[in-house]
């Protein structure tokens, strides 16, 4: 995303595993502007952040980062705000990036790095709505990505629309979010959870490890 925006785009995130990607891996240039959930932890806040930002400058391109848990919330509702008001707009452009991984994924990890708990799947598993379709069903325009080769099209989709677009990703619940330092606390409550027998232990090990090696070189 970050290379492909146009210099005077805003970007607003949701709390949740989101909120740690926005924080890592968005690179904001000059003449750019951003917002994250107020509180950190509310909710349900990506999407009408941006249809705020669009009312204050119709005239640039707006991007909402939300997970899925926090779309299921309020988000897939707004769309229908933004179905209603989105031709008053100078730029029509305003995405709406769904993370779909299927998983309230940053209460997931404070479970497992925090109190050293494998994932609990009553509470922690979310249905697997079509995004993008039912942003299609609105009239606006769906885009569905499920392989990283083709996320950068994609992208470049989106910000060439001519109306607001959902751009699903399928994401995978089991990258962890891990911030630049990461705490021995931390780390024995994480491979406790793992001991555990939490799902999918060993690719998470790999994965995390991986995520390690990348950022020290």
């Amino acid at each position: 995303m970050s290379p492909q925006l146009p210099e005077n785009a805003i970007v607003t995130s949701d709390s949740g595993s989101c909120a740690n990607w926005f924080a890592r891996d968005y690179r904001v240039k000059q003449g750019q502007r951003a917002s994250l959930s107020g509180g950190l932890a509310c909710m349900g806040a990506a999407v009408p952040y941006a249809i705020a930002a669009k009312f204050a400058h119709p005239e640039k391109p707006v991007v909402a980062l939300v997970g899925d848990g926090a779309m299921q919330m309020n988000n897939m509702a707004e769309l229908i705000t933004i179905q209603k008001y989105w031709q008053q707009w100078a730029d029509p452009r305003l995405i709406v990036c769904v993370f779909n991984n299927q998983d309230l994924n940053q209460v997931t990890w404070e479970q497992r790095v925090m109190e050293g708990n494998p994932r609990f799947e009553a509470s922690q598993q979310l249905p697997d709505v079509k995004y993008a379709q039912f942003a299609e069903s609105l009239g606006l325009q769906g885009i569905f990505v499920d392989n990283p080769d083709e996320l950068a099209n994609a992208w470049q989709r989106a910000l060439s629309a001519d109306r607001p677009v959902v751009l699903e990703v399928k994401t995978d619940p089991e990258v962890a979010p891990l911030p630049p330092h990461i705490t021995f606390k931390q780390a024995k409550a994480f491979m406790t959870s793992m001991a555990k027998g939490d799902r999918g232990a060993a690719q998470i090990i790999s994965d995390t490890a991986s995520q390690i090696f990348h950022k020290k070189h």
